[in-house]
């Protein structure tokens, strides 16, 4: 999985995410990918989306596009730096238009830096637990966001 573009709008954090081939695309691909997941990023439990199956994001992480992970765990590295948890994303993709294997994730924000460092950590995360390799310390990396704070 890589970022290959991101745009920071006044209220939006915009990033293409491409998986390339025979990367898995779903959390369902990953054995124990969202039980690790869980473990790492706790508050994800609390997570609610809108997806026509009233299932909260915990429940909706045994088998989602990882794409979707990605958006969540960003949201929560940024709560965990200090942004408010009513901020919101979304998932979404268009493999006619944007090429196959390549989604789109949106997350609001209330500090771009802040943002930028929650996205790069968010995949960091996804890829070593999928590759079963060591993650990120999250909370050393929050700590360091939190003091790129502006005002």
């Amino acid at each position: 999985m890589r970022v290959t573009s991101t745009n920071v709008t006044p209220q939006l954090l915009e990033a293409s995410l491409v998986f390339d081939p025979g990367e898995p695309l779903r959390t369902s691909e990953v054995p124990g990918l969202a039980a690790a997941v869980l473990e790492v990023l706790p508050g994800l439990k609390g997570h609610r989306c809108r997806n026509g199956a009233a299932l909260g994001f915990a429940e909706e992480l045994e088998d989602t596009e990882l794409a979707h992970l990605v958006e969540h765990a960003t949201l929560e590295v940024m709560a965990m730096a200090g942004s408010p948890e009513t901020l919101r994303g979304a998932t979404s993709w268009d493999f006619v238009a944007d090429g196959p294997r390549t989604f789109r994730v949106c997350v609001a924000w209330d500090d771009d830096l802040v943002a930028l460092g929650s996205l790069r950590c968010a995949c960091a995360i996804v890829d070593a637990l999928m590759r079963g390799e060591n993650h990120p310390n999250v909370t050393a990396e929050a700590r360091r966001l939190r003091g790129l704070r502006r005002g």
